[in-house]
């Protein structure tokens, strides 16, 4: 549709009624008294091509101006590349016009052919404010239907968060007890071997020395058979009272030893039940190392054998396990403690 203002932008001058476009276009003929010049001009004239339609879809441009587009059909700089238009601007108004009519023509038989559903669209309008306000209360309660369900799901979040904490504590609880447990399992276990339960009577196997071989080897839980080679290291006055301490017997105690305090290190000793525990590993300490003195004494009194000597290493060696250097020198100087 051409805007209002376009005819009254459009410049206006005289023109020469006899144009291609005109009524008495088709009547014109040359007049003998037209000066030389005119005729130069008509002649001119003649050799241009007619101008094209102008088409309807530079009209439905977003941003159409009048004053551009006619600026546009007739460019005035000598180098503008654009293709000159030739046509006098009457022609122009006319075509313009006829282009408006045509439109306006458009638009009515348009009215005419949705004629009802115009008049449906009026009463649809009818009482249009009472159902935005519907809408905008509908609106609302729904936002505010959002934001109760996001304030519920922030205090699920928080919930689930403090339950997760929860959980962590419960499983830190949990791995604590268990390896509680397994303390006092294998703190139990050396006890039940080194006999320190009967600590009340001398505590040790050694407190059994004057007892029967198979008393000792019993509380151990080995064969006399075992110990065949420690014993062949023996003399004949010292087998009596040698109680059957195998070094690796004494190693594998030493090794439990140090394992279970490893344990009770890696819980802490903050706690009070591990702070018992240490005080029974002390005591088993002790009676461990009563034993491998012991033995080590019954070792040095047999004699200075290649086998007594090999086994006397691998009991020093058991000194270094439990981390009791002083006490393995202490017995080879022979001093009392």
């Amino acid at each position: 549709m051409v805007p209002p203002d376009f005819h009254s932008a459009l410049p206006r001058r005289a023109t020469s009624p006899y144009t291609p476009y005109s009524p008495y276009a088709a009547f014109h003929l040359p007049s003998s008294s037209s000066s030389e010049s005119g005729r130069g001009e008509d002649d001119d004239d003649a050799d241009l091509p007619f101008p094209t339609a102008l088409s309807r879809k530079d009209f439905l441009a977003p941003a159409f101006d009048p004053i551009a587009y006619l600026s546009s059909l007739f460019p005035s700089e000598d180098g503008s590349t654009s293709a000159q238009r030739h046509q006098t601007l009457e022609d122009l108004r006319t075509e313009l016009r006829e282009r408006s009519s045509a439109v306006s023509t458009e638009l009515l038989e348009l009215v005419n052919a949705n004629y009802t559903s115009f008049l449906g669209l009026g009463d649809e309008l009818k009482g249009g404010d009472d159902n935005v306000e519907d809408v905008r209360v509908a609106l609302f309660g729904f936002r505010r239907s959002i934001e109760d369900v996001q304030n519920r799901v922030k205090e699920r979040r928080l919930a689930v968060s403090a339950a997760c904490r929860d959980l962590d504590e419960v499983r830190l609880s949990t791995d604590m007890g268990r390896r509680l447990l397994e303390l006092d399992e294998r703190v139990a276990q050396l006890e039940e071997q080194l006999v320190v339960a009967n600590s009340s009577r001398g505590g040790g196997i050694h407190s059994h020395s004057n007892g029967s071989p198979g008393l000792v080897a019993e509380i151990w839980g080995i064969d006399e058979a075992d110990d065949e080679d420690d014993n062949e290291v023996m003399s004949d006055q010292f087998k009596d009272s040698y109680v059957g301490s195998s070094s690796k017997k004494l190693m594998t105690l030493a090794r439990d030893l140090v394992s279970a305090g490893q344990l009770a290190n890696s819980v802490g000793f903050q706690v009070p039940f591990v702070r018992k525990i240490d005080e029974r590993l002390i005591k088993c300490k002790s009676t461990l190392l009563l034993d491998l003195n012991t033995a080590v004494n019954n070792v040095r009194k047999a004699g200075k054998s290649q086998r007594g000597q090999s086994r006397l290493l691998s009991l020093l060696a058991i000194y270094r396990v439990l981390d009791s250097d002083e006490e393995a020198v202490r017995i080879l100087q022979g001093k009392a403690k």
